[in-house]
């Protein structure tokens, strides 16, 4: 008799089955899952001009998104259009995946990430978005080209009109512009108006 501890695994080419798996390998799929769920959502209707993601720490409902939204357009106009994305959930990955896409014109995200991904580069200085005297919050040095260069690159969302005619506490969170960013120039007309005090 063959006790279940004696027993060979059945290997694959037993016609066995591999269980598990490393994590790397599943957090991988895990992720290419998430972006592809992300890139058919987006099929659908016209494209706006400007996308802003927004996560917040303890995540950010979806009814909060769509009046943000609607408010934030109402300020620009019609053009250029506008989208909120927003996570009902804080998830790190998710936000690497939505920041490394590249499709976001704009990104909200905690103080902690923004000034902890700073020091990789790869923010559009905003010295001619708004007065870096009124945030300097947001005047950070990062590497630019091999070099350290110290401009405003992000604008402090409890200073923000935008949230608080809507009653929105924007403590620890900062809205900048990714360098990867579809269209840098229709980002910062938006920016300009997230800037507003």
């Amino acid at each position: 008799m063959v006790r279940y501890k004696d027993r060979e695994p059945r290997g694959l080419e037993s016609g066995g089955t591999v269980r598990g798996g490393d994590k790397g390998t599943m957090r991988r799929r895990w992720l290419l899952g998430l972006l592809l769920i992300f890139v058919l959502a987006g099929c659908g209707g016209p494209k706006a001009d400007v996308t802003v993601f927004l996560m917040g720490k303890s995540g950010v409902p979806t009814e909060i998104g769509e009046k943000l939204q609607a408010s934030l357009q109402s300020k620009i106009g019609q053009t250029p259009t506008v989208q909120i994305v927003t996570s009902p959930l804080f998830s790190l990955e998710k936000m690497m995946v939505e920041i490394a896409a590249g499709g976001h014109g704009v990104l909200i995200i905690p103080a902690e990430q923004f000034k902890g991904m700073a020091q990789q580069g790869g923010y559009v200085s905003l010295d001619d978005v708004a007065k870096p005297e009124d945030f300097a919050e947001g005047v950070i040095e990062i590497p630019v080209g091999g070099k350290k260069e110290k401009h405003l690159y992000g604008i402090p969302m409890e200073k923000s009109l935008w949230f608080k005619e809507l009653q929105l506490n924007g403590k620890d969170l900062f809205a900048f512009i990714p360098e990867n960013a579809p269209d840098p120039e229709k980002a910062k007309q938006v920016l300009k108006i997230i800037a507003q005090k």
